[in-house]
């Protein structure tokens, strides 16, 4: 029995009745049973008899009550499940939690089934999936290379056709370099913005729940149904209203980050830089613009995750049992975490301020750009490599991904294409804190290209564009007030033929009044700002009556928010329309 495991292709399969949960999980755990030697992706795959509780859940269950209806889903053996071992690939560790990870929990509420706990590297340490007692991962396309960590087996899950997405965890890129190894989009959301509660911590202060799963559009539903706000978690993060579900749309024309040539690695595969060229031109194809960034102050940030005190917070977790039982921790898991018990606080402070000072370096960059293309990996490194010399080619996959949770930035990884072998090879798209939702929008459009089912909305991200045609325009008397807020201009043009503009009485400052009209319209000079959507408010709440925000159409037919103004504040106005603009306006002022 093969479906499409996609979440609204499966979701069509329930509804036309060609299949049911229990027939579909049953069948999907054979398959998974029998790929299992292979490619040792599951740690604990769920027996018959565990899987029916899940499955008689959803027995009398309306298919539209639940939106994850019968979906399976595999989950990563750090994270717990009720009444199944978790052993964070280290039998010595194993416990049995009586509750759920905060995020299974949800899933399951939400009706999703759980196939079973998958392989990983040992304690989440390391990106490669070699790394564990129940063997090592392999790739889904190419077995001599491996499948990318440490989140190994999830990213198999679905890889191969078992789980409709997984649950991973994501440090150092454990949630991104499977994803690209693996043909998959790779989720790692904003630092506390998918609970962490029932996770077994790598660095707890940085940790993130990830997902893996067929498509961008796929990734966006999960999340707008799990980011909530989680008492059980101290670490968890109140996702802002312009990064929920209906963020996620198709996005406009945009300026995204692209490494400077000296800081772009390879490590001398011939493939990486034409393959990363082709992505560039993909996106400026979609309407975006390339920016040149200086990557260096994010790769300083990224020496510090191993070479820093960070080693010491994974030791936390997996130092007294070294301490006690040195044989059940995998020797190169025991040379990275060797040096942990050396760090001093005050080794861990200086660390902790340059970090602060290489985070602003990095939030200034950010500015002006709506995300950053990097690879995902420099090229792919084979088992045997890993073998060899296994903490430098480890080292080497995580290039471009260190950084990421050090500087709490959003970041998903997306195939942009494959390499002469068959083996696929990808880029990630990240961002400030909370663009979740507008990465997974341009990654969505990425995969798509001219696909003609892209979303109609349009995407949003931290940032709000606003349409002003008077005291706020660049240089004029109320444009500071833009300014301090942090905005910046976009462009200059033109509104739909379909106002007119008045000069308010009163003043100073002398203000215009901007009015759509049925009849006797023109076309008024506006400019189009953008300013952080937390700063929208304050500026909201300081427009004086009659003017007020609400949405203007410009000369391409776009609706942007700008400014209107109410039919009563005409009284004494002049009517200005004939001159275009308030520029011009002013100019017959003197």
């Amino acid at each position: 029995m093969n479906f499409n495991l996609q979440l609204d292709a499966l979701r069509s399969a329930y509804r036309d009745g060609h299949t049911t949960p229990r027939q579909l999980l049953l069948s999907l755990r054979d398959k998974a049973a029998a790929l299992n030697p292979d490619y040792h992706l599951f740690i604990h795959l769920l027996s018959v008899e565990e899987l029916e509780p899940y499955l008689a859940a959803l027995d009398g269950r309306d298919l539209d009550s639940l939106p994850l209806y019968g979906v399976p889903f595999a989950i990563k053996d750090n994270i717990d499940l009720a009444g199944i071992p978790t052993t964070a690939a280290c039998p010595a560790f194993a416990y049995v939690p009586e509750r759920s990870a905060t995020i299974v929990e949800q899933l399951l509420a939400l009706g999703a089934i759980p196939l079973g706990k998958t392989n990983l590297d040992q304690f989440a340490t390391g990106l490669n999936g070699s790394r564990s007692p129940y063997g090592a991962c392999p790739n889904s396309v190419l077995p001599e290379y491996p499948a990318g960590g440490s989140s190994a087996g999830s990213s198999l899950a679905v890889a191969l056709g078992i789980a409709s997405f997984s649950l991973g965890t994501d440090t150092a890129g454990s949630g991104r370099v499977p994803a690209a190894l693996n043909n998959l989009v790779g989720l790692k959301a904003t630092k506390g913005l998918i609970s962490t509660g029932g996770v077994v911590p790598a660095c707890r202060t940085l940790d993130c729940v990830t997902t893996f799963t067929a498509t961008a559009r796929e990734a966006s539903q999960l999340l707008a149904l799990t980011a909530h706000l989680d008492p059980r978690d101290a670490y968890s993060r109140r996702n802002p209203l312009w990064n929920d579900g209906s963020a996620f749309g198709a996005p406009r024309p945009f300026r995204f980050g692209v490494p400077r040539a000296r800081d772009l690695e390879f490590f001398g595969c011939p493939e990486g830089p034409l393959l990363f060229g082709d992505a560039i031109d993909q996106l400026k194809a979609m309407g975006g613009e390339a920016v040149e960034l200086d990557l260096s102050p994010f790769l300083e940030a990224a020496q510090l995750l191993y070479e820093g005190p960070w080693v010491a917070e994974r030791y936390s977790v997996a130092g007294e049992l070294m301490e006690q039982n040195p044989e059940a921790v995998l020797p190169v898991i025991r040379a990275v975490l060797a040096k942990a018990p050396a760090v001093t606080g005050v080794q861990t402070f200086r660390a902790q301020y340059r970090l602060q000072e290489l985070k602003a370096l990095c939030d200034q960059a950010l500015e002006g750009l709506d995300c950053v293309l990097t690879p995902t990996i420099g090229r792919p490194v084979t088992l045997a490599e890993l073998a060899a010399e296994p903490v430098l080619r480890n080292s080497e996959l995580g290039y471009y991904t260190n950084f990421m949770n050090l500087l709490d930035y959003a970041a998903v990884a997306v195939t942009s294409g494959f390499m002469g072998n068959g083996l696929p090879w990808g880029v990630t798209l990240f961002g400030r804190a909370f663009t979740d939702q507008y990465l997974l929008s341009v990654a969505d459009a990425f995969q798509r290209q001219k696909d003609s089912s892209a979303p109609t909305t349009v995407a949003r991200n931290d940032r709000a564009r606003l349409v002003v045609c008077g005291a706020h325009l660049e240089g004029l008397a109320l444009n500071w007030q833009l300014k301090q807020r942090g905005a910046r201009l976009l462009e200059s043009t033109f509104s739909s033929p379909d106002y007119q503009l008045y000069a308010l009485a009163g003043g100073p400052p002398f203000r215009p009044g901007m009015v759509r009209v049925k009849d006797g319209g023109v076309a008024i000079a506006v400019e189009v700002w953008e300013l952080p959507s937390s700063e929208l408010g304050s500026f909201l709440t300081g427009i004086p009556a009659p003017l007020g925000l609400g949405k203007v159409q410009l000369a391409d037919g776009r609706w942007e928010s700008g400014f209107i103004c109410e039919a009563y504040g005409l009284e004494g106005a002049v009517d200005i329309s004939h001159l275009g603009g308030w520029r011009a306006y002013l100019e017959t002022r003197g």
